[in-house]
């Protein structure tokens, strides 16, 4: 469909052409919303044209605008505020633009093709020595809706996850294991595999805090404490013993890694992410070394007397860059090197995101230009999609000292709140639907409040202000879907299309605005890579739908056609609104 932004710019384009002579293309001109305060629709900004006028910015909007308003059947009327040509739309054009809106099921959405750019992101990126966590839940949230946001921008999406399954941290948990776990198994202890193995990654590090106690109580400084431990020399002598392929270490470092796979995918299908291809370390890290080394001989790298081996990136603004060790182990750079080649093998990647915390902002700005320098075509454009810690009003999560937000125990604690906030809603209704709309509302709450906020903002989670069913939240934005499904139902049929000769008033055509609006919304969700775009339309759709029905009778509108132009516009709310919180994983209930 023509959108009224293109209607307007086409318009512009041709006044500027038939006014002064000016050539500007449509595709440069671009109409916003109209500031609140003002009077109008759209906004043109004029000072760009100034020099092919020769006249002052009011006199430039002024003939302007009187051209559309004469050659335009769109333009009602239109207003000037200095250098700001403010555009009134002719209420009329909204009903047709409504009639367009509904009669297309994929508004908003581009198509996929085969030509279409591959883009592949990357997001989860866990350790199996621990369950997901909060932190792991923002990850997830992030990547997936931005996966979703890519393709209905029409690019092709590949969903990946890289596992950290190696390591000295994967090491303390086996080892804690074989030295006081007595066989325990998810099956004897009735716990999930990752919560098993983080209790011994925990119990590992009281026994250790035990031990360098004891130590700096004999005499010895913290650093001498922690260079004399033996529960730390043992789960080195682990690590050197899998990585030399011993197989009484590897099998148990499988069994133990099964535990932990079997409950992340648990997790992961309860927040309702997925991935298309899972790499893991314990492949990756090798290749990368491969890849380090060859680039000794090509003169990319170099290796120092010790034989640790460096990327000098002086010459590029940094500095040098520790890529193997001088045992010849490898350094986190180094596996995603490894990564990289693996998934260029498998994939024809056009871009590549990394959907990783902005702790690691400078690890990215080094491997974007040694992947450039190794010859991948997407290294140097490579997006580090960068976002901001969460945080509870407690403070920040350790690991270690198992102080971390589960993310079992949270969605178990949305959904069972979910339950509580809605008890008098859910009276009506049969155990099964009511624990299933509990289940959606108490994920709605948690995806909305993750997502609402700017990625690259570090935010606090409050969960109780997370559930309210009338504040900027999921809920508020399922109840208004349902509260749509429920006049739709209770309407019976009504027409497909509005009748022309209806008129939407001011508040009905500032909706169907709003409505128009969404292609605009997705597509600048998809360039600025943030799903906050499509959270915060939602809640100014909702927002302004909830003042519509407040204001405005709908079934109870006695003139037929504004009744059916009514039922339209919500249905159209609905479908709309359902589509962009699909964007951010968000499932909506028909009835609540």
């Amino acid at each position: 469909m023509s959108t009224i932004e293109n209607i307007i710019a086409e318009g512009v384009s041709k006044a500027l052409k038939e006014l002064y002579g000016a050539d500007f293309e449509a595709t440069t001109i671009t109409p916003q919303a109209t500031r609140k305060e003002f009077e109008g629709n759209l906004t043109v900004v004029v000072f760009p044209f100034l020099k092919a006028s020769r006249k002052n910015p009011e006199e430039t909007a002024k003939e302007i605008g009187e051209w559309l308003e004469k050659n335009i059947h769109a333009v009602e009327k239109f207003n000037v505020v200095k250098g700001f040509l403010n555009i009134t739309v002719n209420p009329s054009f909204w009903g047709e633009v409504l009639n367009e809106i509904s009669s297309d099921d994929e508004f908003g959405i581009k198509k996929v093709s085969e030509d279409s750019p591959l883009v592949m992101v990357e997001y989860s990126s866990p350790n199996t020595n621990k369950p997901l966590h909060l932190g792991h839940v923002r990850n997830n949230l992030l990547g997936y809706s931005l996966s979703l946001i890519l393709s209905a921008n029409g690019n092709k999406v590949v969903k990946t996850n890289i596992v950290n399954d190696r390591g000295i941290h994967i090491c303390k948990s086996m080892l804690a294991w074989k030295k006081w776990g007595n066989g325990e198994t998810p099956e004897s202890s009735g716990k999930k595999g990752d919560h098993l193995i983080g209790d011994y990654y925990v119990e590992f590090d009281k026994h250790y805090k035990d031990e360098l106690k004891e130590l700096v109580e004999s005499g010895k400084s913290q650093e001498e404490a922690e260079a004399s431990s033996e529960l730390m020399k043992e789960a080195r002598e682990m690590l050197r013993k899998w990585e030399a392929g011993d197989p009484e270490i590897r099998d148990l470092w499988a069994t133990m890694n099964g535990w932990v796979y079997k409950g992340f995918d648990e997790t992961y299908r309860r927040l309702g992410v997925d991935f298309d291809k899972i790499y893991y370390e314990s492949d990756t890290y090798l290749e990368g070394k491969d890849l380090v080394l060859g680039g000794i001989e090509s003169g990319i790298m170099y290796k120092k007397e010790d034989g640790s081996v460096w990327a000098d990136l002086t010459s590029e603004g940094l500095d040098h860059k520790l890529l193997l060790r001088s045992d010849g182990t490898s350094v986190y750079m180094t596996q995603d090197i490894g990564t990289a080649k693996l998934r260029y093998q498998d994939f024809p990647i056009d871009k590549m995101i990394y959907v990783v915390g902005n702790e690691q902002n400078y690890h990215f700005q080094v491997l974007a230009l040694i992947l450039d320098k190794l010859g991948f075509k997407w290294g140097k454009d490579l997006v580090h999609f960068s976002y901001g810690m969460v945080e509870l009003p407690e403070g920040k999560m350790k690991s270690r000292e198992g102080t971390v937000v589960d993310a079992d125990d949270l969605i178990d604690k949305m959904i069972e709140s979910a339950k509580e906030a809605s008890a008098e809603r859910f009276s009506d209704m049969g155990k099964d639907e009511a624990e299933e709309i509990a289940r959606k509302v108490g994920l709605g709450a948690l995806k909305y409040f993750l997502l609402k906020v700017d990625p690259k903002k570090n935010m606090l989670f409050n969960p109780k202000e997370s559930i309210d069913f009338n504040g900027n939240t999921g809920p508020f934005l399922q109840y208004t879907y349902a509260r749509i499904q429920s006049v739709i139902r209770r309407a019976g049929s009504f027409p497909v299309h509005i009748d022309s000769e209806v008129i939407p008033n001011e508040k009905e055509s500032a909706l169907i605005q709003r409505l128009a609006e969404f292609p605009a919304v997705v597509k600048e969700a998809g360039d600025n890579y943030s799903p906050a775009v499509i959270a915060n339309y939602c809640y100014d759709l909702a927002k302004e739908y909830n003042q519509f029905y407040h204001d405005y009778p709908i079934l109870k509108e006695e003139n037929n056609e504004v009744r059916n132009l009514r039922l339209i516009l919500s249905r159209e709310v609905g479908k709309i609104l359902k589509k962009a919180a699909g964007l951010l994983g968000i499932e909506m209930p028909e009835r609540m």
